[in-house]
């Protein structure tokens, strides 16, 4: 009705890396991967199972959190990478079904209105993301007592303070990377 169907895919582009995947795949990875860091590493605390492996001289950090915290730092990135092709897929597809707006209008939007440095941010933040998801919620299964409750009470709050956690770094990520840039919607004109 405005006339902005040029504009779209530059919208929705910049929503998509500036803000909405990384935060969506950490959110993800904080509720189905960070619980499961936290209710694994409980449990083995709670069982004492890290006082065997103490026992064998291996340091339960090293052998148990490390391998954790290293691996969610390599799939955040590429979780957000898959988020943002389905985000943008889904998009076009939606455009031209709902709106008849073809998808080569809605691509080179995009296109043009993405730049290099919102690709590199968007992945910055999502590393970013998934090492607090993953340090947060493998401290909290670490320091487990109390049996299941414990376990439990561990896990919620992994969740928790990883959600909050990723929302105070992504405020914080925003400001510092587009503090000043002005509208990137200017180009698009």
């Amino acid at each position: 009705k405005l006339g902005l169907t040029r504009s779209v895919g530059g919208v929705l582009a910049l929503a998509l890396a500036r803000e909405l995947t990384p935060v969506v795949t950490a959110i993800i990875l904080a509720g189905r991967v960070g619980s499961a860091f936290a209710a694994e590493l409980g449990t083995m605390q709670v069982s004492e199972q890290m006082d065997s492996l103490r026992v064998l001289d291996t340091d339960p950090v090293d052998y148990l959190v490390t391998p954790r915290v290293l691996a969610s730092m390599i799939a955040g990135p590429i979780l957000n990478v898959l988020c943002f092709m389905m985000g943008i897929g889904a998009s076009v597809w939606l455009a031209d079904l709902m709106y008849n707006v073809p998808a080569n209008i809605i691509v080179d939007s995009a296109r043009r209105a993405l730049t290099d440095f919102d690709i590199f941010t968007s992945m910055i933040k999502s590393w970013v993301f998934g090492t607090i998801v993953s340090v947060i919620s493998c401290a909290w299964g670490f320091t487990t007592s109390g049996g299941a409750k414990g376990v439990g009470v561990s896990t919620t709050s992994a969740v928790v303070i990883s959600l909050v956690a990723i929302f105070i770094a992504d405020f914080v990520l925003s400001y510092v990377f587009y503090q000043g840039q002005g509208s990137a919607l200017k180009q698009l004109k």
